[in-house]
C-alpha cells in the first residue's frame, strides 16, 4: 500500500479577520492525499485557496475544521509543529525573504545549524545540496549579487539541507523571469525524480504543471478537478470557464481541432505537437 505524505480530511479554513457573519471559507471542505514521492501540482486563479492550502501542509496554518496529517502527525497539535516543518519544507515566492546570510554557503547552513546538526555533517550537507541545485561554484558568493533564479535555487538548497521528505513550492517562480523560472523548475523536477522527494507545486503557470504526476485545480476554496495533466488540460473549455489557461501547445491543438484538423487534443509539449503534425495525412 502506498504511503501518504500528507492527508487532508474535510479541511475548512476561515481567516480570522474575515467578517464574523461571513460564511465564506478560504478552504471549504477539502479532502486530499499526497503520496510519498509524488509530484503534485495545485492550480487555481488568485483567491482560489491554493496558497492557503499549501500553508496547511507544513503547519503554518491550522484548520478551522477538519484535519491535516503530515506523515501521520496532526498539524493542529502544537507539539508536532517542529517535526512537521522538518518533514515538509517550504519555498516561498520571494527568494529575498528567505535568504538570511551574506554568503551563499552560510545561508544553506542556517537551517541545519538551527536543527543542532553537528558541524562536520553540516559541511557535507551544504556542499551536497548546493551541488544538487547546481550552485556549488557560487558557494562563497554574496546572495544579493545572484540572479532571481539563482537566489531561489539557493533557497531550495537551504530547505534541502534540512533533509525534508517533502518540499512545498508556493508560487516559487512567480517573481522570476522566464530563464530563472526554467532553472528553478528543472531543479524542482530533478529533486523529485532523482532524489525521490515529494514535491507539491503551487503555481498559476500552466506549463509548469505539465510534468506533474497529478494536478489538482482549486476554485473558491474547493477542489473542482483532479487527474493527470493530459486529462486536466484537454478540458480547455472548462479550464477557461474558471479563468485558467492551458499550455500553449494544448491550446493550439484545441484551435486546430475546432478548425477541422484531425489532431489529438491532449498534446502538452512542442515535441508532441511536431509529431502529431508530421503524422497528418
Amino acid at each position: 500500500m502506498e504511503k501518504n505524505m500528507i492527508l487532508c480530511k474535510n479541511v475548512k479554513y476561515k481567516y480570522e479577520n474575515d467578517d464574523e457573519k461571513s460564511s465564506k471559507f478560504a478552504i471549504d471542505d477539502v479532502s486530499l492525499r499526497v503520496r510519498k514521492g509524488e509530484f503534485l501540482a495545485i492550480l487555481g486563479r488568485n483567491g482560489s485557496g491554493k496558497s492557503t492550502m499549501a500553508k496547511h501542509m507544513n503547519a503554518l496554518l491550522s484548520p478551522t475544521d477538519g484535519k491535516v496529517y503530515v506523515e501521520g502527525l496532526d498539524t493542529s497539535d502544537d507539539r508536532n509543529t517542529w517535526n512537521i516543518r522538518n518533514k515538509a519544507g517550504m519555498v516561498f515566492q520571494n527568494p529575498d525573504n528567505q535568504i538570511v546570510a551574506t554568503v551563499v554557503e552560510e545561508d544553506v547552513a542556517f537551517g541545519p545549524e538551527n536543527l543542532g546538526v553537528p558541524p562536520k555533517e553540516i559541511r557535507l550537507r551544504v556542499n551536497e545540496c548546493l551541488k544538487r541545485v547546481h550552485m556549488y561554484e557560487y558557494r562563497k558568493d554574496a546572495p544579493h549579487l545572484l540572479s532571481g533564479g539563482q537566489k531561489q535555487r539557493v533557497a531550495i538548497a537551504g530547505v534541502l539541507a534540512m533533509m525534508p521528505d517533502c518540499i512545498i513550492f508556493d508560487e516559487s517562480t512567480a517573481m522570476l523571469d522566464p530563464s530563472g523560472r526554467k532553472e528553478v523548475l528543472n531543479t524542482i523536477k530533478e529533486i523529485n525524480t532523482k532524489y525521490g522527494i515529494t514535491v507539491i507545486l503551487i503555481t498559476h503557470y500552466m506549463e509548469e504543471a505539465v510534468d506533474a504526476d497529478r494536478i489538482i485545480v482549486m476554485d473558491k476554496g474547493r477542489i473542482i478537478m483532479e487527474g493527470p495533466p493530459r486529462s486536466i488540460f484537454s478540458q480547455v473549455d472548462r479550464m477557461k470557464s474558471i479563468g485558467l489557461d492551458v499550455p500553449q501547445m494544448t491550446e493550439l491543438a484545441y484551435e486546430l481541432k475546432k478548425n477541422g484538423v484531425n489532431i489529438r487534443t491532449d498534446i502538452l509539449t512542442i515535441d508532441e505537437m511536431v509529431n502529431a503534425l508530421c503524422q497528418l495525412k
